[in-house]
C-alpha cells in the first residue's frame, strides 16, 4: 500500500493509502466529499545513521565472504561445559 496526497480546495490536504499504482487523478474529500486532486509530494524515506548503515554493510559482505577465524581473541577464556547432572545418574555398560 502507498500513501497518496490529496488536495481539497475547501478543507486542506489528505493522505489516501491505496494499493499501488490504483490512485486516480481525483478523490472525494473525507470531510466536504467535494473532488480533491492528487498532489504529487515528495516519498516519506527516512536516513539511517552510519551506525546501522555500517552494520548492514558488514551483514551484506560476510553472506559472500564470511571472516574467517583461526584463534579465539585475546582476552576470552574457552568457557568449559559441565555434563548435565542427569547423566551421571544413567547406568554404565
Amino acid at each position: 500500500m502507498a500513501t497518496y496526497e490529496y488536495l481539497c480546495g475547501r478543507c486542506g490536504s489528505f493522505d489516501v493509502k491505496l494499493p499501488i499504482g490504483t490512485a486516480p487523478k481525483d478523490y472525494g474529500c473525507p470531510v466536504c466529499t467535494g473532488a480533491a486532486r492528487r498532489v504529487f509530494s515528495s516519498s516519506g524515506l527516512s536516513g539511517t545513521s552510519p551506525e546501522v548503515t555500517a552494520l548492514r554493510a558488514r551483514e551484506e559482505r560476510s553472506r559472500e565472504a564470511p571472516a574467517v577465524i583461526s584463534e579465539l581473541p585475546p582476552g576470552v577464556r574457552p568457557v568449559r561445559k559441565r555434563p548435565h547432572p542427569a547423566l551421571s545418574r544413567l547406568p554404565r555398560p
